[in-house]
């Protein structure tokens, strides 16, 4: 049956981002923490010329939505599905709800569903995968509520303010997925 809601939850939906999102996706990019959980790269402001480029790429293998709250049309972060290896069905994904007084409101939980079902649904992908730093304990318990399983850890694979930190990886296959 099809519901008409591959892209849609109750508070947010996963679209185009415009040339207005620019300056705010800017601040998302001098915000340490953000920046943290995402990359093992230092900390390091991006240019807007960096962020134009990154909203302009086009491939067959990344699919990059806004996510925007469905009352105000604000942007609060974005969420992607990219490296897809199309013979074997399977990729990797990401998810950043940005706007820290967004979090903890389920923003994050609605977006990655809609990931996931477009993941599966739309692009008729088997598996679906992403690391995550042990640290990121708000996204480890995320992913594993929505059915995701540890598949391993790349130990002490990076350092933050002197300590050691492991990555996690996660993955989802179309069978164990529950909508």
């Amino acid at each position: 049956m099809l519901s008409g809601k591959i892209l849609s939850g109750k508070d947010i939906a996963l679209g185009a981002f415009n040339g207005e999102d620019i300056k705010k996706i800017i601040q998302w990019y001098t915000d340490e923490k953000i920046m943290r959980n995402l990359d093992a790269l230092p900390v390091k402001p991006k240019q807007e010329t960096e962020i134009k480029k990154w909203l302009d790429e086009s491939s067959q293998d990344t699919f990059r939505f806004a996510i925007r709250l469905k009352d105000t049309n604000e942007l609060i972060g974005y969420a992607e599905i990219n490296g897809i290896l199309w013979p074997h069905r399977t990729g990797w994904i990401t998810l950043a709800i940005a706007d820290e007084s967004k979090w903890g409101k389920g923003y994050g939980k609605e977006a990655m569903q809609c990931l996931i079902r477009y993941a599966f649904m739309e692009l008729n992908l088997h598996r679906l995968q992403l690391t995550v730093f042990s640290y990121n304990s708000r996204a480890v318990s995320l992913y594993e509520i929505l059915g995701f399983q540890r598949e391993g850890s790349f130990r002490d694979f990076l350092e933050r303010d002197g300590s050691r930190h492991d990555m996690y990886l996660y993955g989802l296959l179309r069978p164990e997925w529950k909508e």
